[in-house]
C-alpha cells in the first residue's frame, strides 16, 4: 500500500492533535485537583473563627481578613471554572478534528493503520 505525502501529512497532523489532547487531559486533571482543594479551604474558612486568616499566595503566606481570603478563594474557584470550560471547548474541537481524519485515514488503509489509544 502506498503513503502518499497527503497521507503522511494527515498522521503527523492526527500525531500532533492527540499529543494536544492528552496535554489538555492532564491539565484538566490538574485544574479539577486545585477545583478540590479551593473548595475544601472554602470550606475551612467557613469554619474559621479568626478574623485573620493565612492565605498562601507562590511560596508565602500572608495575614488577610477572613472576607477578603473568601473573595479571593472565589476569585480564583471563578478563575479555574472558566479554564476548564475553555480547555474543554478546545479538546472537543480537537476530537471533531481527529474524528474527521480516523475517518479520512480508515477509509484509506482500513486495518492496517491503528489510531488509537
Amino acid at each position: 500500500m502506498d503513503v502518499t505525502l497527503a497521507d503522511q501529512e494527515n498522521i503527523n497532523h492526527f500525531s500532533r492533535l492527540n499529543t494536544k489532547v492528552h496535554e489538555i487531559n492532564a491539565k484538566l486533571k490538574a485544574l479539577k485537583a486545585a477545583a478540590e482543594d479551593i473548595e475544601e479551604a472554602e470550606n475551612e474558612l467557613m469554619l474559621a473563627e479568626d478574623e485573620e486568616v493565612p492565605y498562601l499566595v507562590g511560596e508565602c503566606f500572608f495575614h488577610l481578613e477572613k472576607e477578603v481570603a473568601e473573595a479571593r478563594l472565589q476569585e480564583a474557584a471563578n478563575e479555574g471554572t472558566s479554564q476548564c470550560a475553555a480547555l474543554s471547548d478546545e479538546r472537543a474541537s480537537l476530537l471533531k478534528q481527529m474524528a474527521a481524519l480516523k475517518k479520512t485515514l480508515y477509509a484509506k488503509f482500513g486495518n492496517a493503520i491503528n489510531l488509537e489509544e
